[in-house]
């Protein structure tokens, strides 16, 4: 039910609402209650599908929490997934001081179904700023949580315990006061908790909500990293353009073992003006893979663009992500053409995320040459909180070298997001003086004053001189850890996250 409720908070399609279980359950041996909590777990979860009429489109059994002398808590497991229009969408936190705050529940579950569909239908009428699904922290954790979000306040004006388990219940926020439910409280421009005999600041609050998993899961180091980082500026006013004009260059975009990106970056070279094949490698079998160089190389022949997208190749492989895609494009066929597009052609390369990865151990970054990498290469390592980071980040231009980085200016700075384990970008002090020198260096993380920095979260994996993206000496070979492609408007809401195809745009200007 919660998992269901979730999504209408969030107003989603309840009519396209799907559900999906995972259970795990320990050795269940001779002991009938071990035998009894999968059955039960499982007879719970077609009640609630019965009540709620949600089919379940899939699952998995589980069998890790019994295999060998692993022994698990029992657990099952519940995912919702919804297929909805992204202009209903809203997000959980408080948008706006003086708001009220309701709270909408039912005495029975039978009528739940009943109170989705009420609830689905005032978000629909945009009578709700934002929502939240109480779930096991009850209220209280519901609305500190819609207080985090902007830093708006709340006052607290009912008598309700706070902190009860309250499954299938909501509280919202009203864009006008409507005769609904229990009236909670009020939003209030201080960045304070008020309740009867009490009085806290959000700062406190997030600090005790964070307390309990902070070393198991840190957003930053408390430490400040006392290294400083310039901030640098390389400009240029020429323009290079391609010596092969053509008005729709075509983009190879290899689809590989755990490549993830592949939609979004198409979407985004499309729109700019581009024509994309997407080439899926086929690693089924060694003839697969034999046919996959072959096609790929004369597809590749024929193309202006060449763009390495984001992901998770070969489950990111031990010892480094990106070496399958490396491995794949050094194969003698592939490389001559990767190098003809460069040397005779004129044309571009690009790579994100995994895509970077791949061009740094390539050499085509930083070098615009395959190479043979050694211990003195630049390379990508685990970042230094050593664990995934995905987040908003601002990354600023420090040099328009590149022609991907045409139409910007330095100093420009966006909001991007980021999703990788990693992109701590290492590099000795003679090669990255070099790359500073050449203006190679073309965006870098920054804080919130614009100026590079090694500090965490500004600098989510701690890179060398804050590099967020580079490119080779003459600009034609550029990557970045940054997902500039997920540029879809209806993305990171709630934020000032813009979406910028510029980066696109200049890829597909160059040929112009």
């Amino acid at each position: 039910m919660h998992s269901v409720a979730k999504l209408v908070a969030a107003g989603a399609n309840l009519d396209e609402t799907y559900l999906s279980f995972q259970e795990y359950f320990g050795k269940v041996g001779t002991d009938p209650y071990r035998w009894a909590l999968p059955f039960t777990a499982l007879l719970g979860a077609l009640d609630a599908q019965l009540l709620l009429e949600k089919a379940a489109i899939g699952g998995k059994d589980s069998m890790s929490g019994s295999f060998g002398d692993l022994d698990v808590p029992p657990t099952l497991v519940s995912f919702a997934v919804s297929a909805s229009n992204a202009e209903n969408l809203i997000s959980c936190e408080f948008k706006q001081p003086h708001q009220a705050v309701v709270l909408l529940e039912v005495d029975n579950q039978k009528d739940l179904p009943h109170l989705f569909k009420q609830v689905s239908a005032l978000i629909a009428e945009k009578k709700v700023a934002s929502c939240y699904a109480v779930g096991y922290g009850g209220i209280a954790e519901a609305l500190v949580k819609m207080c985090f979000g902007n830093r708006i306040g709340f006052s607290l004006v009912a008598k309700v315990d706070l902190f009860s388990k309250r499954y299938g219940s909501f509280v919202l926020a009203l864009t006008e006061e409507l005769p609904l439910g229990t009236l909670l409280g009020y939003t209030t421009g201080q960045q304070r908790f008020l309740a009867d005999g009490c009085n806290l600041s959000l700062s406190a609050l997030q600090t005790a909500f964070e307390a309990p998993l902070k070393r198991v899961y840190p957003r930053m180091i408390d430490e400040k990293v006392a290294e400083t980082v310039p901030t640098l500026h390389w400009e240029t006013e020429r323009r290079v353009t391609s010596t092969f004009t053509t008005p729709s260059p075509k983009v190879l975009i290899p689809v590989f073992p755990g490549t993830n990106c592949e939609y979004d970056l198409q979407f985004a070279l499309s729109s700019a003006g581009a024509t994309c094949e997407v080439f899926v490698i086929n690693n089924l079998t060694p003839q697969g893979v034999r046919d996959s160089v072959k096609g790929f190389a004369k597809a590749l022949s024929k193309s202006q663009i060449l763009f390495l997208p984001g992901g998770f190749s070969g489950g990111d492989e031990p010892d480094g992500s990106g070496k399958f895609i490396a491995a794949f494009l050094r194969n003698p066929l592939i490389a001559e053409q990767i190098m003809r597009l460069l040397e005779v052609r004129d044309g571009l390369i690009g790579g994100i995320c995994n895509g970077f990865q791949a061009l740094i151990k390539l050499g085509l970054l930083p070098y615009g040459k395959m190479i043979t990498p050694s211990e003195d290469d630049p390379t990508l390592s685990f970042n230094l909180l050593a664990r995934h980071q995905s987040m908003l980040v601002r990354t600023r231009v420090a040099s328009t070298l590149s022609p991907w980085m045409s139409s910007y200016k330095v100093g420009d700075i966006f909001l991007v997001p980021i999703s990788h384990g990693e992109g701590r970008f290492i590099c000795k002090d003679a090669v990255m003086d070099q790359l500073v020198q050449n203006g190679q260096v073309a965006c870098q993380y920054v804080d919130l004053e614009g100026r590079a920095t090694m500090n965490l979260p500004f600098n989510p994996n701690g890179s060398t001189y804050a590099l967020e993206a580079l490119s080779s000496p003459d600009g034609r070979v550029f990557g970045r850890m940054a997902h500039s492609e997920r540029a879809t408007k209806e993305l990171y809401k709630n934020t000032p996250y813009r979406g910028d195809d510029r980066l696109f745009v200049n890829g597909v200007t160059y040929f112009s």
